[in-house]
């Protein structure tokens, strides 16, 4: 969400929480409903630089339907084309490095806005990678009616409908766009009905986000979830390919990446906000994991 009258960030500062905050005239109702023109207009008249970093606490999920978007999310370059979808989640670091030659539509919504169901089904807490897709044939078609009616609805506030129903209503519109686009199709159109990530890895996903910077033992969780090391292993691996020593690294190396890209806090400070006994045992895990010194990766992204 771009705010009215957000200062423009630099990477020396402390890199900016963006809440869900509607516009004047949009229902709260934990979704909205724009172009990618009026991003730009909507942050051009509050004096937002959209090549900034930011860090929205709200689902964005961008259409493309022209020209091509290229943004990074959490340092890996994402274009997408004309026909394809990008989902950027809660909490993750996204810079817009060209917007201006793409149209399309840019759909947010609050993390508690759809369903427990859809919620589930679609791994909507997964606080990993952004979810790409594009979808072709039929299911591109399936994809576009799911968004059309989802705006047509959107649209309706301003007619303006009973409030509880119309929320309902796009609620159960936002569930159909999801569930097509997230498990019934992947990036070149073909069927995707893929069993959803097991109860166990969804506990444990959730554990380490909330965990991460007290322990990266697997032991750790296994006994504050009720599972042996092992199965967890076996979870993770069959979700997302990864050991459970694996997943949790990589999230602690996400983190740090993001406070060396964009805080000014000092290698020392970063490890005890990380867990670490000291900066030296900090910088040894980050170089092995990351193949490179906190301090060069810093020097790397700054501009």
């Amino acid at each position: 969400m771009v705010r009215t009258g957000h200062p423009a960030a630099s990477a020396s500062a402390a890199i900016p929480e963006l809440p869900y905050a509607p516009p004047p005239g949009v229902a709260t109702t934990g979704l909205e409903v724009m172009t990618l023109s009026e991003l730009r207009d909507r942050a051009a008249r509050g004096g937002q630089r959209l090549a900034d970093p930011q860090r929205p606490g709200f689902h964005q999920l961008f259409a493309v339907e022209s020209g091509a978007l290229r943004q990074s999310v959490d340092f890996t370059g994402h274009t997408t084309p004309a026909g394809g979808w990008l989902w950027v989640r809660p909490g993750q670091v996204q810079q817009y490095d060209d917007v201006a030659e793409a149209e399309g539509t840019l759909i947010l919504f609050q993390p508690t806005f759809p369903d427990p169901a859809t919620a589930a089904a679609v791994g909507l807490d997964e606080a990993s990678g952004a979810v790409a897709r594009h979808p072709y044939d039929a299911y591109a078609r399936a994809v576009r009616i799911a968004l059309d009616h989802l705006r047509f609805e959107f649209a309706a506030e301003r007619r303006p409908p009973a409030q509880s129903a119309h929320t309902e209503v796009l609620r159960h519109l936002l569930a159909v766009l999801l569930l097509r686009l997230v498990r019934l199709v992947e990036p070149e159109g073909q069927d995707a009905e893929a069993a959803a990530p097991s109860e166990t890895f969804r506990r444990f996903r959730a554990a380490v986000e909330q965990d991460f910077a007290r322990t990266r033992r697997v032991a750790d969780y296994a006994r504050a979830l009720g599972y042996s090391p092992r199965t967890l292993s076996r979870a993770t691996r069959a979700a997302v390919g990864l050991g459970a020593k694996e997943f949790v690294d990589r999230r602690v190396v996400l983190e740090a990446k993001r406070l060396l890209a964009h805080t000014d806090r000092s290698a020392a400070r970063i490890a005890a906000a990380l867990g670490f006994a000291d900066a030296t045992n900090f910088a040894k895990f980050f170089h092995q994991r990351a193949g490179t010194a906190p301090g060069a990766f810093r020097a790397s992204v700054r501009r």
